[in-house]
């Protein structure tokens, strides 16, 4: 597998988790929420705070681990939002000069 597969690959396992919920899914937590996007969306919030404080400190690990975070995080909101991940990266490819 490529590494950057594993985004496709997280988005695949995002789905599933909806589809076939599974018991003490944290997939199902946020995006079942009775908040409904606002949960994803504050956790998108919280995790780029976390990523900001670790990129202004010199722990590489820690920086690495809250960038997984958010990347994470923003496709549970992405997926909570209808937003389909094939789009964002037409989007993001459209953009290349």
């Amino acid at each position: 597998m490529n590494d950057t597969d594993i985004i496709r690959v997280l988005w695949q396992v995002i789905n599933d988790r909806i589809a076939h919920p599974p018991p003490q899914s944290y997939v199902c937590d946020i995006l079942g929420h009775r908040k409904g996007i606002d949960k994803a969306l504050e956790k998108v919030g919280e995790e780029t705070t976390e990523f900001i404080l670790a990129m202004k400190n010199d722990a590489y690990d820690r920086k690495v681990s809250e960038a997984a975070d958010l990347v994470f995080h923003l496709l549970l909101a992405l997926r909570a939002g209808d937003v389909e991940l094939d789009d964002v990266l037409a989007e993001l490819s459209g953009r290349r000069r």
